[in-house]
């Protein structure tokens, strides 16, 4: 049959079926909504409580049937496109999964047993049948993620600013998170609901701080949700959602980006999609790496049960390093004596904390494979602004933390770790101190000069963009050198040889004493309802959380139910990651620019004043 007489056929179906195409599409979309729910349910319910035959085959049949459905779903989406073939390139992923979904099922059906799990058991590995099983199950949340994305438009009907919006995303995972954690098969011996939402709420704001112990209150399935809370929540719950909807055009409108441009602190609309799919792509490389080189850097006086739990641990550790969270498998954190004196697995950690900190702009600026080729070629082109105020500002405040901790500790809770060690114990708790909140030493006995020190560093915290909190580096470094110029008398704050605006100064000295404030009001609060606990620890353990760092003097699990309550507010209004005051290069937009012409040979300044940028002419101040 010729192309043109396949086209004219093709157009008369659409036509007659665009009378009730919006209809069907629309009931589907309900009943897809209302599947995943059912699917999703069963799935809690089948993990979440003990397991019986009856919830096996009701989970399966369960499964099944939403498989049915889904492929029901999508080759109506098909039949209904005007181009099918553009719609299955569009969504491959999802019709290569239904597509071994359905060649499962007819080989089940005339076989009477499972394709994939036939291939496990000829080849020995009867146990991978599991992991099939759980792929297939975390395949509708694939499915729910892809949904949401799809319905990022509709965002706009609620006239929700960024910061309201990425709140709002924060409190719904950390009710889920305390709701799943509250089954029975997640806990040993059960839990508290203040418990529950306590950490949820430190898994979900990467912050570390824990009333109960992580290592021996909560089974391997309530850790793993820890794990994907600490996850989630350290590149949070939108940015996964509009992972899955880049995967489809036309998924993310303007207002959507605009939104994503505020949480990944890029400056461009066009860039943000594009950042977004490299900060997973950044994130999973890096846990990866780190995970690899924990399980080889494992101290060997620790045994493990098998070679299953060496590679979990691994991967545990590096999400909460990498995320900066802080949480770890042992009852004393890495000052647990089986890890105590594992420098090299420490030096990773601290690794996985840098890195994460840093920020996914900075990653993106550094490892980014156009920005290195860029550089290759252009050999005067530097690495952004933004990023060395960054990496130079969290350099030495590494290098000074690391120095302090070792002299006013050298002879307290170092002292018997021999140079070396405590020298990698000075620098890891320099890391950590401003991000993450592991610990690899006794916290009880540090004395109120290095816990002050320590505030400062909790307080300043991570960079812009990245997984830790704080005011961030560039906030500190901005207000450090606007008062340096203060003193000396100067007008105009220079960084890196580019004018910071008067506008990001300001900002600067906003979120300080916003941040000062919080901080100040919380621990009012928490020292009327703790009055047995001493002030500085009080004012350690809010600084920690407000910072997101997880560090703690051992008061946590001591603390009452109110007082609980109290630190999560600060950790979560500062989770969200609003870095107001982040540097870079000249707006456009602005009538007059203050501007530093420097000579490129000797250094000095030749031109300082204020240009017109629309006719680009100077005028000296």
């Amino acid at each position: 049959m010729p192309t043109s007489q396949i086209n004219k056929v093709r157009e008369f179906i659409n036509i007659r079926l665009y009378r009730h195409k919006t209809y069907v599409l629309t009931t589907f979309r309900i009943l897809s909504f209302l599947v995943s729910l059912l699917a999703i349910g069963t799935i809690i319910y089948y993990h979440g409580f003990p397991e019986t035959p009856q919830t096996y085959r009701f989970a399966i049949l369960v499964i099944e049937f939403s498989f049915a459905f889904y492929v029901l779903k999508y080759f109506i989406k098909i039949f209904y496109h005007f181009h099918p073939i553009e719609f299955i390139k569009s969504n491959a992923f999802e019709g290569l999964i239904l597509l071994l979904v359905i060649f499962d099922g007819v080989f089940s059906l005339f076989i009477g047993k499972s394709f994939v799990r036939t291939i496990f058991m000829s080849i020995g590995m009867p146990n991978m049948t599991v992991y099939y099983t759980l792929f297939i199950q975390l395949y509708f949340l694939i499915i729910i993620a892809i949904e949401v994305g799809k319905a990022s438009q509709k965002i706009a009907v609620f006239q929700l600013g960024p910061s309201a919006l990425l709140s709002l995303s924060f409190i719904f995972i950390i009710l889920a998170g305390a709701g799943l954690l509250m089954l029975p098969e997640m806990t040993t011996h059960g839990i508290r609901f203040i418990d529950a939402l306590f950490t949820s709420t430190s898994a979900c704001c990467v912050t570390g701080l824990v009333s109960v112990d992580t290592a021996t209150c909560f089974t391997f399935k309530g850790k793993t949700i820890i794990m994907m809370l600490i996850q989630v929540g350290g590149l949070n719950i939108i940015s996964f959602a509009t992972f899955f909807a880049t995967f489809y055009r036309n998924a993310a409108g303007l207002r959507y980006q605009s939104i994503l441009k505020d949480l990944i602190s890029s400056d461009k609309l066009s860039n943000t999609r594009h950042l977004l799919r490299k900060i997973f792509l950044f994130s999973l490389i890096i846990e990866f790496i780190g995970a690899v080189l924990l399980f080889f850097t494992w101290p060997t006086e620790f045994q493990f049960y098998s070679f299953g739990q060496k590679l979990y641990f691994s991967v545990f550790h590096s999400v909460s390093a990498f995320n900066n969270a802080g949480f770890a498998l042992f009852t004393d954190n890495l000052y647990d004596v089986a890890v105590r004196h594992a420098y090299y697995f420490h030096l990773v950690i601290a690794g996985l904390i840098f890195f994460g900190g840093i920020g996914f702009i900075v990653i993106e600026d550094i490892f980014g494979f156009k920005n290195i080729k860029l550089r290759k070629q252009l050999r005067w082109k530097k690495l952004l602004v933004h990023s060395r105020v960054a990496i130079n500002t969290s350099l030495i405040l590494i290098v000074v933390g690391a120095v302090i901790f070792y002299l006013i500790e050298k002879d307290n809770t170092i002292k018997e770790y021999g140079f070396v060690g405590s020298m990698v114990t000075s620098i890891f708790q320099s890391v950590t101190c401003r991000t993450a909140g592991f610990n690899s030493v006794d916290f009880t006995r540090l004395g109120q000069p290095i816990l002050i020190f320590m505030m400062l560093l909790m307080f300043i915290g991570a960079s812009p963009g990245s997984t830790g909190g704080g005011i961030k580096t560039t906030t500190f470094a901005i207000i450090l050198r606007s008062a340096w110029n203060t003193i000396r008398g100067r007008r105009y704050l220079e960084m890196q040889k580019h004018t910071v605006s008067g506008e990001t100064i300001n900002k600067a000295y906003s979120i300080a004493l916003f941040s000062v404030s919080l901080i100040f009001i919380s621990t009012f609060f928490l020292s009327i309802t703790e009055k047995n606990i001493d002030f500085i620890n009080l004012l350690f353990e809010e600084i920690s959380a407000f910072g997101t760092v997880g560090l703690s003097t051992g008061i946590t699990a001591g603390l009452t139910d109110t007082g609980k309550m109290i630190p999560n507010l600060p950790c979560m209004l500062v989770s969200y990651n609003s870095d107001f005051a982040k540097i870079a290069n000249h707006k456009e937009g602005y009538l007059y620019q203050v501007q530093v012409f420097r000579n490129k040979y000797y250094g000095r300044v030749e031109f300082f004043g204020i240009k017109n940028t629309k006719t680009n002419k100077k005028r000296n101040l």
